[in-house]
């Protein structure tokens, strides 16, 4: 029996044309302890069925086609998990093809049961049960579906929160170990120390990123920006950027690229994530002395680019080649868990690939044999860049900067702020939200560091505060654990100019404050907005500048040229070596 709430759920909907039909029936169902509810016309019906209800017992005559095509109509915006009853009275002595014209009329309404008259009442009320019991089954499924949703999102909410607690740690650890690494003294006395301190950061930091990640891409919540992109140029550099790593395991690197640019219509972000996992699991489950290979060509016949990525390591059993894309699955592991990892990042591999058009395949003769992970994306045609576009950016010279720090954790606050100052720049500190917006008004820095989850009043009230009295003269950093797309989106919508997610990559805000614009306004240019934004996006997938100003495309494309550059320069050689 239903719920009291859920009457209207299970109510038999009652339409004949006259006479005493409707009532007749409504009596027996009601007497059978149904519910029911009589409908004086085919409007009334129609209004039922879009409100809801368990079924509906039609007599055929009261069907009119302008009736029926409106219950075609409210049909097709069912859920998923609605497949809504009709239970309809032929007329009758109907001729063989009479009922046959009446099915493909009513074949529209989708889950059509033809009772033929003269009819029983006791199998009237029998197939009105069956509806009912079908019916209930429609409901169960939609509660399951939305308690998954209900539990999807509770996780959405624990990983955000864990992901906030994680990294403001972390952004203490990375200001920390960069501070080391810009001390000469230290760098000569404890370099290795300190390349350990920096390569776990980076390891925890991936490994957050990575929770986060699937969580977004398995729930459709990842929006591309495609443009034409040089499939090789972006393994060129992922791959240039791993050698030291590479070298420092005792691993060959080798790169391979076809005769010319590989463009795909592609998020060139989402495309270096995809390639960057590849890399690192097959840096990962290759033993030193080992060799990884990445390759990049077109099949112009099926009209894609082929992205390869092949290692000499541990190999994949046969049975956990059906799986090794799936979440928190990793191959063969061991109980010293030497290669770390919670299996996350080749499930994120496949569902960005697929949001790209693509196709991903892993083979493998064997444990002990090596692994070879194919992509496959549509080919694009290449975007032309203007001539002036080809002189590479590297005149990066970091001027002295007034910055204020709004932070009310001591470790970030403090070592951000000693980060900071050995860099020459002139730092401001406060601890709560409402001393941020004084000191931002007193000492009106080029560019404001705060954080969200601030005591008193948060970040985004803030920035609100801060924008109302100077308008857009200081340029806004959102800098926080809070990584979220609604979380950037509440950034940009409070007043802020960027986004940062903890920890902090120091070259991003280099960037940054390279570009902000001289004339007291705080605002970057934008090919910083573009640069900043894909180094950030390249380490992390995380942080986002927020376009507020007019784009000058040209300038934009400048800032990615010096990769595009060297890439083309050895895309002549058959391959590197290390």
């Amino acid at each position: 029996m239903p719920a009291e709430g859920d009457d209207r759920e299970y109510a038999v909907l009652v339409l004949t044309p006259a006479g005493r039909d409707a009532a007749l029936a409504a009596r027996a169902l009601e007497q059978a302890g149904i519910q029911v509810v009589v409908c004086e016309d085919g409007e009334t019906l129609t209004t039922r069925v879009a409100a809801g209800a368990g079924a509906a017992l039609v007599a055929e005559d009261a069907l009119s086609p302008e009736i029926v095509a409106e219950l075609v109509d409210i049909l097709g915006a069912q859920p998923p998990w609605s497949d809504f009853p009709f239970l309809i009275f032929t007329e009758r002595a109907a001729t063989a093809r009479e009922n046959q014209r009446a099915l493909e009329t009513f074949g529209g309404l989708g889950n059509v049961t033809a009772l033929e008259r003269p009819l029983h009442m006791l199998t009237m009320i029998s197939a009105v049960r069956a509806a009912l019991r079908a019916r209930a089954r429609q409901y169960a499924a939609r509660d399951a579906l939305e308690e998954r949703d209900r539990e999807v999102r509770q996780r959405d909410q624990f990983l955000a929160m864990l992901g906030h607690e994680l990294r403001n740690p972390l952004g203490a650890l990375r200001n920390a170990a960069q501070m080391l690494q810009r001390d000469e003294d230290t760098v000569r006395r404890l370099e290795r120390p300190v390349a350990v301190i920096d390569r776990q950061i980076h390891h925890l930091t991936r490994l957050v990123d990575d929770l986060l990640d699937v969580a977004r891409v398995t729930t459709g919540k990842i929006a591309l920006q495609r443009t034409p992109t040089d499939l090789g140029a972006v393994c060129f550099g992922l791959v240039e950027e791993s050698r030291r790593a590479s070298h420092e395991r005792g691993l060959e690197l080798f790169f391979e690229a076809s005769g010319g640019p590989v463009f795909v219509l592609g998020d060139r972000v989402r495309l270096e994530q995809i390639v960057n996992n590849l890399l690192t699991n097959a840096l990962k489950y290759t033993p030193t002395g080992g060799r990884v290979a990445i390759s990049v060509e077109t099949s112009p016949d099926d009209g894609e680019a082929v992205l390869r990525v092949a290692d000499t390591g541990m190999g994949i059993h046969a049975d956990a080649l059906r799986s090794i894309f799936e979440p928190f699955t990793q191959s063969e592991r061991t109980l010293d868990r030497a290669q770390g990892g919670m299996g996350l990042g080749l499930s994120v591999v496949r569902t960005l690939v697929r949001l790209h058009g693509g196709a991903v395949a892993a083979t493998s003769p064997g444990l002990g044999r090596g692994t070879t992970f194919t992509v496959r994306l549509p080919l694009a045609e290449p975007l032309a860049p203007d001539a002036d576009d080809l002189t590479p950016r590297t005149d990066w010279k970091v001027p002295r900067r007034r910055i204020l720090i709004v932070e009310d954790g001591a470790d970030n606050r403090e070592t951000l702020q000693e980060l900071l100052e050995s860099l020459g720049h002139d730092v401001h500190v406060a601890i709560d939200g409402v001393e941020g917006v004084a000191r931002a008004l007193a000492v009106r820095p080029d560019i404001a560091l705060v954080d969200i989850g601030l005591p008193l009043i948060d970040g985004f009230e803030v920035a609100r505060r801060v924008r109302a009295a100077v308008g857009s003269e200081m340029f806004l950093v959102a800098l926080t654990g809070y990584g979220q797309p609604e979380d950037r989106a509440r950034a940009a919508a409070a007043g802020f100019d960027a986004h940062l997610t903890k920890p902090m990559d120091l070259d991003v805000l280099e960037r940054m404050l390279v570009t902000l614009t001289a004339d007291g306004r705080s605002r970057p240019a934008a090919g910083a907005s573009a640069a900043a934004d894909r180094h950030a996006q390249r380490e992390e997938a995380r942080d986002v500048l927020i376009d507020r100003a007019p784009c000058d495309e040209g300038v934009a494309r400048r800032n990615g040229v010096e990769r595009e550059a060297v890439a083309q320069q050895v895309r002549a050689r058959h391959h590197l070596e290390k």
